[in-house]
């Protein structure tokens, strides 16, 4: 792992590179190549004889060996097509005011992001939260995201271990044996 300096007044560097004992990996839900998952593959003690544990892996793309990271671009805009599919219109955005950084001096301020990232907003009565898909029964790309972390091993679960944890208390949680999309939308 790399640890860069940090400047007072721009993030010109992050910390960057693989985990030490594991790996970042990628699965997709079936049929849906486009939606890419990150895990995290973390090795056990060879004393185990135990395969690696899988574990969300929430670090984005800065623990991934093959990206460049890049801060004067931004983040890669993983869902880019699927908020192009819904149809927001591109705004123009309005200039940071001081009471938005807090009114501290100029001397403070992180400078923007220099990359042109797109501004985007709904039209009157267009959906945009997932609240609002899912009272509509629309599943999104990030409810069928969401469906494949959560199955995260329970493909792989040890024979019995669901019928264990039925026997515990379950405060009213009924969640199944495989989380579906539609399961997701309904929670939502």
């Amino acid at each position: 792992m790399t640890v860069q300096s940090k400047s007072t007044t721009r993030p010109s560097s992050v910390t960057t590179g693989p985990i030490a004992g594991s790996r970042k990996i990628y699965t997709s839900p079936e049929g849906r190549p486009d939606i890419r998952v990150p895990f995290r593959e973390i090795a056990l003690d060879p004393s185990a004889k135990e395969e690696p544990y899988w574990a969300y892996d929430c670090s984005g793309v800065y623990t991934d060996p093959s990206v460049t990271i890049d801060l004067e671009a931004g983040l890669p805009p993983i869902r880019r097509e699927w908020l192009a599919k819904r149809g927001f219109d591109r705004l123009v955005p309005r200039e940071i005011k001081p009471e938005d950084n807090g009114n501290i001096g100029a001397d403070k301020l992180v400078p923007l992001c220099p990359a042109d990232l797109p501004v985007y907003g709904a039209r009157p009565g267009q959906m945009v939260t997932q609240y609002e898909f899912a009272r509509a029964g629309i599943i999104t790309e990030e409810m069928i995201y969401v469906a494949h972390r959560e199955n995260m091993g329970r493909n792989q679960m040890i024979p019995g271990a669901e019928e264990r944890v039925a026997d515990g208390e379950s405060f009213g949680a009924e969640i199944p044996a495989f989380i579906t999309p539609e399961f997701v939308r309904s929670e939502i």
